[in-house]
């Protein structure tokens, strides 16, 4: 099993490190092909699909016999028990208009668990990494998050949807929950902010509507450094929430969140 982990762990460095030397390559251009898909704002690019092409590809190259799911698509049933979740351009609107943000989300899973997950991020180098039961690191360092025990000095990034009408269900969340933490900051790229839960950069993270290729390879990071990421539910993260805090943070924040969703005074 340890073998097999760390084969998957350098398949996903691998696979991720060569779509982020893709990315840096096509920031700035001037000619991106920029179409929407579910709405207006949710944008892709000529580079998400080629960036797609060059994960499948890999991987299919070294490990044909898996499954692989992709948010361009992709969707390639597997034999092994191993199915790799990816995102290869996860923050399009941040690339797009060169904003800092966007990375490369790589993730393993093994009969049905997460079990690895990798971040590139094309802008600052970084190459966050996670192993089920093996720790977390970036760029090889271990990493551990937040020690943070009090959720009003906690500073909390979050995420919005595409849709009109969860954005403004979402604001409204928002404005129940800032008055009772530290700030907060809204990057535009999930995986990223999981990461930095990871690294400690935020101490905890919370949003709605995501999807597997979204949260997979950020929630094996966040979970190895020590994180709890669960729903509000206390089950999985989904797409009916992604909540990643410190232990002393994560009830605390939940309820706070389960309140505000509710619509209860808080």
């Amino acid at each position: 099993m340890e073998q097999l982990l760390d084969h998957l762990v350098d398949t996903g460095r691998a696979v991720a490190g060569a779509v982020a030397d893709h990315l840096r390559r096509e920031a700035g251009r001037t000619d991106l092909r920029v179409e929407v898909k579910r709405t207006s704002t949710d944008l892709v690019t000529d580079v998400d699909r080629a960036g797609e092409a060059l994960v499948v590809e890999m991987l299919r190259r070294s490990r044909p016999d898996d499954g692989i799911i992709g948010e361009e698509g992709t969707a390639i049933p597997g034999t092994s028990g191993v199915e790799w979740i990816v995102d290869p351009l996860d923050g399009t609107t941040n690339f797009v208009y060169g904003h800092p943000g966007y990375s490369v989300s790589v993730a393993a899973a093994l009969d049905g668990e997460l079990v690895v997950g990798v971040v590139a991020d094309p802008v600052s180098g970084q190459v966050f990494v996670g192993r089920a039961g093996g720790g977390a690191t970036c760029n090889g360092d271990p990493i551990r998050c937040s020690a943070e025990d009090d959720l009003a000095q906690a500073l909390v990034a979050t995420g919005f949807g595409y849709h009109p009408a969860e954005r403004a269900r979402q604001a409204r969340v928002l404005t129940e929950v800032i008055p009772h933490v530290r700030d907060i900051r809204r990057m535009g790229g999930a995986a990223i902010d999981l990461c930095s839960v990871a690294l400690g950069r935020v101490d905890a993270y919370y949003e709605r509507g995501l999807n597997p290729w979204d949260l997979a390879a950020g929630t094996v990071i966040a979970r190895e450094a020590g994180a709890i990421v669960t729903d509000l539910d206390g089950g999985p993260p989904s797409a009916g929430g992604c909540i990643a805090a410190p232990p002393a943070l994560h009830g605390p924040l939940v309820a706070l969140l389960q309140q505000a969703e509710n619509g209860e005074d808080t």
